[in-house]
C-alpha cells in the first residue's frame, strides 16, 4: 500500500497561555485537566468540549499514527483558537505562543510530523509580519480561517497577504470556523454539519469570484472536508456566470469551473460515493488526505477512507495518499521530508 501524508490534523499545545489575565478581555480558550488524561477546553464558565490526550500530547499521537500506518502528519491549531473575536495585537501573543509549540513539536518528530502556523488574520499587515516569523521558525505553512475581520477572503486587504505566501513558499490550508447561519443551527449539531460545509463553499466561491487565484496565480491553498458544499453546487455557480454575468462576473472572467486546478482540497467526505464525484469534478491530482483528527466528524483511523475505497484505483489512491500533498506543500515540506521519504536526485553522469 501507498505511504501516507494527512494534511488535515489538529494539535493543542499541553498548555496555554492564560490570556484573560494577559489582555483583560474574555473569551479566550483555557485548558482543564480531566479524567484519563483528557483535556476540557473551557471559554469562560463553558465547557467548549472535551478532547482525548491524543489531542493535547504529540508523543501519544505519533504512537497511534505509527501504530495505522500514517507516514506523515500535517498539524494545525484547533479553529476555535483563530480568536478573530480580539483585537489582532491580543491574538498575536496566542498565535505566537502555538507557533513556536509546532516549532517544538516538529523538531522532535522531525521525521513524521510537519506543521503548520497560524497568524491573526483580522489585520492582514499582522498577519503578514507573522508570516515572516513562521517562516524563521521553519514550519511548512499556516492555516487560516474562512474569514476574517468581518471581511471575505476574496477582499483586497488580504492581496498583500497572498503574495507574501507566494513569497516565502508557505502553503495554506483554509478550515472553516464562524460558520454562516450559526444562529440558525443551534440544535442537532446543524452547526458542524451544515454549517462548516456551507462556510467552506462560501469561502471557495468568494476565492473564484473575487478574482484570488488569477491574481495570485501561484498560490498554494487546500480547503478542509472536501471543499465543504461547494463542489456540489458548482453546476449552478457556472449556470450564474453565463446567465448572470452582470451579477456575477464583476471580479473574474474565468468560468468558475475553469480554476479548479488552482487548489486543492482535502478527503474528507464521509462517503465513498462523494469521495469518487469528488476525483470526478477535480481531478485525482487535487485530492489530498486528510482526516480531521483527533475529532468526531474526522476520520478515526486517517487516510481509512481513501484506502478501503472501493471506486479509487490504485493510481488515485497513490496520488490522494502522497504525490498531491507533495505538491500542495511543496518546498519547505519536500526538505524536511527529503531525508526520510524522497529519493535523492539522481547524480549528474561522468563526463
Amino acid at each position: 500500500m501507498s505511504r501516507l501524508i494527512d494534511v488535515h490534523a489538529h494539535l493543542l499545545p499541553p498548555k496555554l497561555p492564560d490570556m484573560e489575565a494577559i489582555t483583560g478581555r474574555s473569551g479566550w480558550i483555557a485548558l482543564d485537566p480531566a479524567d484519563g488524561g483528557r483535556v476540557t477546553m473551557r471559554q469562560g464558565e463553558r465547557v467548549f468540549r472535551t478532547v482525548e490526550p491524543e489531542c493535547c500530547c504529540a508523543d501519544r499521537r505519533r504512537v497511534f499514527n505509527d501504530a495505522h500506518g500514517v507516514d506523515v502528519q500535517v498539524l494545525s491549531t484547533v479553529p476555535v483558537l483563530f480568536s478573530d473575536f480580539a483585537p489582532a495585537k491580543d491574538a498575536l501573543h496566542l498565535h505566537r505562543y502555538l507557533n513556536d509549540h509546532f516549532a517544538e513539536v516538529q523538531d522532535q518528530h522531525s521525521d513524521h510530523f510537519l506543521t503548520l502556523g497560524t497568524v491573526p488574520l483580522q489585520d492582514p499587515d499582522l498577519a503578514t509580519q507573522e508570516l515572516h516569523r513562521i517562516a524563521e521558525l521553519g514550519l511548512v505553512g499556516i492555516q487560516i480561517g474562512t474569514h476574517a475581520g468581518g471581511r471575505e477572503l476574496d477582499d483586497p486587504c488580504f492581496d498583500t497577504f497572498w503574495e507574501a505566501c507566494v513569497r516565502l513558499d508557505l502553503p495554506i490550508l483554509i478550515h472553516p470556523w464562524e460558520m454562516v447561519g450559526a444562529d440558525r443551527m443551534s440544535r442537532h449539531w446543524l452547526r458542524w454539519l451544515v454549517g462548516m460545509p456551507s462556510e467552506t463553499a462560501l469561502a471557495v466561491a468568494s476565492m473564484i469570484l473575487g478574482g484570488v487565484f488569477e491574481k495570485h496565480p501561484d498560490l498554494r491553498v487546500c480547503f478542509a472536508h472536501g471543499g465543504g458544499a461547494f463542489p456540489f453546487i458548482l453546476g449552478r455557480i457556472d449556470h450564474g456566470f453565463r446567465m448572470r454575468p452582470d451579477l456575477v462576473a464583476t471580479a473574474s472572467q474565468s468560468l468558475p469551473s475553469s480554476l479548479l486546478d488552482r487548489f486543492w482540497v482535502d478527503s474528507g467526505v464521509h462517503d465513498d460515493d462523494a469521495l469518487r464525484f469528488l476525483v470526478d469534478r477535480f481531478g485525482s491530482e487535487r485530492i489530498c488526505t486528510g482526516s480531521d483528527a483527533p475529532f468526531p466528524l474526522g476520520e478515526a483511523i486517517p487516510g481509512e477512507s481513501v484506502i478501503k475505497s472501493q471506486q479509487l484505483t490504485e493510481a488515485e489512491q497513490q496520488r490522494i495518499m502522497w504525490d498531491n500533498a507533495i505538491d500542495f506543500l511543496g518546498g519547505r515540506a519536500k526538505k524536511r521530508l527529503h531525508s526520510h521519504f524522497l529519493p535523492a536526485s539522481p547524480s549528474p553522469p561522468i563526463e
